[in-house]
């Protein structure tokens, strides 16, 4: 096995810094602005407005950036404290919402393959967050097969069956415009002859708003609840944490369609907004399984709401206040 191909449940040992680099830049205000806040002398209502405004602009959301001030004036009345003792409440504020999300996928036995619905936009990741979960869970010695029902992009099928192939996995196609439902069932059919315990079912890429390929999506679902009615087990939405509040509107249209049951956060390397993470938890309280921070095999993890809130705020790895 190449480096390249490091366990994503065994985290390497340098993913909490890579996850701090990756919500680190000039324009995220989480881990510039806000810090800086943090480290001045005076904590009093500007203070807190200043705060506010910062967490406001990184995208956590007005409502869920309430909640967290509010909580923390609550802090205040009892005690006036330090601003390190403040920075380490906006930690278990911030911990407190995310608590109910971060629960791992666990494949469950089932009469027949573990069947995970990937679904998105365009360009959020989702066929190469196939690719790295398909590696993922072979690390874990399950057997994988992936069904390429994206029929619209001859390059999203092309890509799959590469995946496929560098990862030594079949990969059920058909050609190109072929009925994406009759692919799936075909790959359900497929896996469950072969006795393989989890199927992934790539889906085109569609916007929230394209009632139509919506209306496909939830035509996939019942023709697998067909086949088993418990699948599919888990219907995962990719979300790409650039599009900030946008990614939030999306997830509240697919769960309204689908019942979405995990999250897989993308590209939060090139997002300023690692923010809408604590949105999308507080106002949806959707598992979040994994999230991404590049495209390498290892820089898609399982997430840890704990060491995701100790980068954002720049707080060492296991460092607890006393």
């Amino acid at each position: 096995m190449t480096e390249e191909h490091n366990d994503i449940e065994n985290k390497p040992r340098n993913f909490f810094s890579r996850l701090t680099s990756a919500l680190k830049g000039k324009k995220d205000v989480v881990k510039n602005n806000l810090v800086n806040l943090l480290k001045t002398n005076k904590i009093n209502e500007t203070t807190l407005e200043e705060i506010e405004s910062e967490l406001i602009m990184a995208d956590i959301g007005v409502l869920t950036t309430e909640k967290i001030i509010n909580l923390l004036k609550e802090k205040r009345k009892k005690n006036s404290g330090t601003t390190e003792e403040l920075r380490y409440s906006i930690r278990d504020i911030m911990l407190s919402i995310l608590k109910p999300v971060s629960i791992p996928l666990t494949i469950k036995n089932s009469s027949g393959p573990f069947v995970i619905l990937m679904i998105g936009i365009n360009g959020a990741g989702k066929t190469t967050s196939i690719g790295k979960l398909s590696r993922y869970f072979q690390d874990q010695h399950y057997s994988v097969m992936l069904a390429a029902g994206d029929t619209f992009r001859a390059a999203a099928i092309e890509q799959l069956q590469v995946w496929g192939k560098r990862n030594e996995i079949e990969v059920i196609s058909q050609e190109t415009g072929a009925d994406p439902g009759a692919v799936i069932f075909d790959a359900h059919a497929s896996a469950k002859a072969k006795n393989i315990n989890i199927l992934l079912a790539d889906t085109a890429g569609r916007l929230h708003t394209q009632t139509g390929l919506m209306d496909e999506l939830i035509k996939i679902k019942k023709i697998l609840k067909k086949q088993t009615f418990e699948a599919p087990h888990e219907v995962m939405l990719v979300l790409d944490a650039s599009l900030g509040q946008n990614a939030l509107i999306q997830a509240e249209k697919f769960n309204e369609a689908l019942g979405v049951t995990g999250l897989i956060i993308t590209k939060l390397d090139g997002s300023a907004k690692g923010g809408i993470v604590l949105s999308i938890a507080d106002k949806l309280k959707i598992p979040i399984r994994f999230i991404g921070i590049g495209e390498k095999i290892e820089d898609m993890q399982s997430f840890d709401g704990h060491d995701y809130i100790n980068a954002l705020l720049n707080i060492p790895q296991n460092h607890e206040n006393n």
